[in-house]
C-alpha cells in the first residue's frame, strides 16, 4: 500500500477506536452496574466484581465488533468528506479501487479476530467468568449478607431471613420431599460448616404437611443442621463457554448449530463490504 492507503487505513483505525471505547464502555458499564446490584446483597468485595466484568469484555467486543466497523467506517468518510479529502485523491488521480484496499484490509482484520474471538477466546474469558461468579455465588458467609432474596442450598432446602446489624430475624426454613415442612423462628443464629447448614433458632414454629394434615409444633429453642448440595459444583453448561476445540471434540447437532450460529455473526462483518 502506498501513503494514502496507510493513510486511510490509519484513519479507519482512529475512528474504530473511538467507536469501540464508546460502545465497549457503555456495555461495560451497564454489566458492571447489573453485578454490583445483583453482587453487593451478598457483600461481595468490589474487586472481586471488578475483576469478574473485566471477563466479560472479550465477549463484548465479539458481540459489538459488527457496528464498531460499521461506525468506524461511516466516520471515517465522513471526515474525509468534510475536509475534501476524497476530491483531492480523486484528482490526483486516485481510483476508487485503491481506496477499497485499506477497506479491504480493515474487513479482513476484523473476520480474522472475529473467528478468533468467536472460537477461542471469548468462550475461555466467559467461562473464566462464569465459574468466579460460581464461586462468588457460593462462598456464602451469612454475616454479610444484608437481604437474603430465598436462598436454595439442597434440591430440598430453601430459606430466607432478615439480617439486622449481623442480627438475623425472621428466619423462614422451607423443606421439600417426601412432605413439606415450613419452619419460621423470630430470631436465632445461622452459620455454615464445611458441608452442612446450621440453625440455632429461638421462639418460632414448626408445620409439617403430612397426609394431607398439618402438623405444628411451638418451640423456644430448636436446633437443625441441613447437608449442603454436593453436587454444587461448577459445570459447564452455558453454550457461550464451549470453545471450537470442544465443540469439534463431541460432534453433535447441538454443537453444529453453535458453530454455524458463530461463522453467520462472523459473516455479518464480510456483508459489509459486499454491501
Amino acid at each position: 500500500m502506498n501513503r494514502i492507503n496507510l493513510y486511510i487505513f490509519s484513519q479507519i483505525i482512529k475512528s474504530c477506536t473511538l467507536v469501540f471505547f464508546i460502545f465497549v464502555s457503555i456495555s461495560w458499564l451497564m454489566q458492571i452496574s447489573r453485578l454490583f446490584t445483583v453482587m453487593s446483597h451478598l457483600q461481595i468485595n468490589s474487586l472481586d466484581i471488578l475483576s469478574l466484568s473485566l471477563l466479560m469484555i472479550p465477549n463484548l467486543i465479539n458481540v459489538t465488533l459488527p457496528f464498531l466497523l460499521i461506525f468506524g467506517l461511516v466516520l471515517t468518510f465522513v471526515k474525509l468528506s468534510k475536509d475534501k479529502e476524497i476530491i483531492a485523491m480523486y484528482s490526483i488521480g486516485f481510483s476508487i479501487n485503491e481506496i477499497k484496499k485499506p477497506i479491504i484490509l480493515i474487513i479482513i482484520t476484523s473476520i480474522i479476530l472475529s473467528v478468533f474471538l468467536s472460537f477461542i477466546l471469548s468462550p475461555l474469558a466467559y467461562d473464566l467468568y462464569k465459574q468466579k461468579e460460581f464461586n462468588l455465588r457460593s462462598a456464602v458467609n451469612f454475616d454479610k449478607i444484608d437481604y437474603s432474596n430465598f436462598i436454595k442450598f439442597n434440591e430440598d432446602v430453601i430459606i430466607d431471613f432478615d439480617n439486622v446489624d449481623n442480627n438475623f430475624k425472621n428466619i423462614l426454613i422451607n423443606i421439600t420431599g417426601e412432605n413439606e415442612i415450613l419452619i419460621f423462628s423470630s430470631s436465632g443464629n445461622i452459620y455454615q460448616t464445611d458441608n452442612k447448614v446450621n440453625f440455632e433458632l429461638i421462639n418460632g414454629f414448626k408445620a409439617e404437611i403430612k397426609d394431607n394434615n398439618i402438623e405444628n409444633l411451638k418451640f423456644d429453642t430448636y436446633l437443625a443442621s441441613f447437608p449442603l448440595d454436593e453436587k454444587k459444583m461448577y459445570i459447564k453448561s452455558d453454550p457461550n463457554t464451549l470453545s471450537l476445540f470442544e465443540l469439534l471434540k463431541e460432534e453433535n447437532k447441538n454443537n453444529r448449530s453453535i458453530i454455524y450460529q458463530r461463522i453467520i455473526d462472523t459473516l455479518i462483518i464480510l456483508s459489509l463490504y459486499i454491501f
